[in-house]
């Protein structure tokens, strides 16, 4: 019987001293969740239950998507330092601070956020395709090019790097190469419809 009894008084504590709350990684994984399901109130009403000491860069990523989301710029870039404070070779928010300063047209920052990218992740063909648009953005054809072809050397179906590729190599003088990733984008546009 004391046993019994002394299993239901620790059963009590437990309950009374609250350790059945929710952690934070709970609250993480639920708050990516209601992102993925595009629910982005819900998702921030989670994220701002977890400790600003415990976010992970994930969490601090997604707070930045939602405030870049809504045209909060400055402090989605805010968001995005946070993560990278929390991790420091989270290459998303690299890629995301990348973005906003396309978007601002400060593309010599935004060739040195993408650049940061990848490093730390090589294998995503949209960190070399937006890097390459900066380097468009600036007249730097030869470093663009560079990084069209990493592009579809990661990833042969996006379009839109065979369309820059077409672009480059007709502004570098090459009309045959030029004219191959034309019809390479002609053909995956055709297939996409």
């Amino acid at each position: 019987m004391g046993i019994k009894r002394t299993f239901l008084i620790f059963l009590l504590l437990i309950f009374s001293n609250g350790c059945f709350a929710v952690t934070p990684d709970e609250l993480s994984k639920q708050a990516t969740a209601f992102y993925s399901d595009n629910n982005f109130d819900k998702t921030m009403e989670l994220l701002l239950q977890i400790d600003e000491n415990k976010r992970s860069a994930q969490d601090w990523l997604l707070m930045g998507n939602l405030l870049d989301e809504k045209g909060e710029k400055e402090q989605a870039i805010f968001m995005y330092q946070k993560a990278l404070f929390a991790n420091p070779k989270y290459y998303k928010a690299y890629y995301n601070l990348g973005n906003i300063y396309m978007e601002q047209g400060k593309y010599s920052i935004a060739i040195e956020q993408y650049n940061k990218a990848a490093k730390l992740n090589q294998t995503n063909p949209y960190v070399y395709y937006n890097l390459a648009c900066a380097y468009l953005k600036l007249g730097k054809t030869k470093e663009a090019k560079n990084a069209l072809i990493k592009s579809v050397t990661l990833r042969n179906d996006i379009p839109e790097v065979h369309y820059n590729l077409a672009y480059v190599y007709n502004k570098l003088n090459k009309p045959k190469l030029a004219q191959t990733y034309m019809n390479n984008y002609n053909k995956l546009t055709e297939n996409s419809l």
